[in-house]
């Protein structure tokens, strides 16, 4: 020892500190870990964003470690726990029919406050013998999935039923709302247009085919596949709608957006002063 500490021009007590010094290192990385596994045990898309938030949100304060945001994304690159996603497409989607298309009154433009604009869109999922289809309102302010069904095919019926979920669980109902949507047969067929109709929704579309010009919910399908599991193939329908409910509850009770301060949609739209009325423009990058 005495040979390599005068090779190496350190004494005793620095090269002693030195390991004391890159074991309380390795016990620190074993602790964020071993925290990252268990955030993800819940959630097991978290990105690196979303897993620096929860960690600094106490936990490494508590445990005396410094790690900025740029060390957890190397970290978890290091440890090959970095999420890769793909992306699989199937229309759901048909413009061409002979319904009125209304105008589109959003344009683009953030929610200031809950209920004020709700968005829908139906995305699929897969089983071992047939696709389902799920139907999805959110409401553009706090991100929460206010409404959901899944069906088995593309008939109306998936999309009020959807419609009708959000319509009973509203917390503000005498405020003016807006319903935006793309131009598909469910959404401009003559029964979902009087329901919302008789409950005083203006009716709003996309014009274009854009998914800019519904970005919320296309960010929200993708959220649902990417991160909360339903992009895989489920055995029958009976499995298919266990997952939908618990991605459901895990995307509006546990899952932190960005956009929404890092709280949860469920939060955000019972505490409607989280999100400031200025949001940055839309993009389809995960919330």
């Amino acid at each position: 020892m005495a040979l390599l500490c005068a090779t190496f021009d350190y004494t005793r007590q620095a090269w002693y500190n030195h390991l004391k010094s890159v074991e309380l290192h390795l016990l620190e990385e074993h602790i964020v870990l071993e925290k990252i596994i268990e955030i993800r045990k819940a959630l097991p898309k978290t990105g690196c964003i979303k897993l620096y938030k929860e960690l600094n949100n106490g936990f490494l304060q508590a445990h005396g470690i410094t790690m900025g945001r740029d060390a957890v994304f190397e970290f978890v690159r290091s440890n090959g726990m970095l999420i890769k996603t793909k992306k699989k497409w199937v229309r759901t989607t048909n413009s061409f029919h002979r319904f009125k298309v209304h105008p589109d009154l959003v344009q683009r433009r953030p929610a200031i406050h809950a209920e004020e604009i709700w968005v829908s869109d139906i995305t699929y999922l897969r089983t071992s013998t047939c696709f389902l289809y799920l139907s999805l309102i959110t409401d553009a302010y706090s991100r929460k999935i206010v409404g959901h069904h899944l069906a088995t095919d593309l008939k109306a019926i998936g999309c009020i039923k959807a419609l009708n979920l959000a319509l009973k669980g509203r917390l503000y109902p005498n405020r003016p709302l807006i319903h935006h949507s793309d131009r598909g047969t469910q959404y401009c067929c003559d029964d979902y247009v009087t329901m919302l109709k008789d409950n005083g929704i203006q009716i709003s579309m996309t014009q274009t085919g854009s998914p800019y010009d519904n970005a919320i919910a296309e960010r929200v399908n993708g959220i649902l596949k990417m991160e909360l599991g339903l992009e895989k193939t489920f055995k029958n329908v009976a499995q298919a709608k266990v997952s939908v409910e618990l991605a459901m509850d895990k995307y509006n009770n546990l899952r932190m957006h960005s956009s929404c301060e890092f709280q949860t949609p469920q939060l955000t739209h019972m505490v409607e002063n989280i999100v400031p009325k200025q949001q940055k423009t839309q993009s389809l990058l995960p919330m």
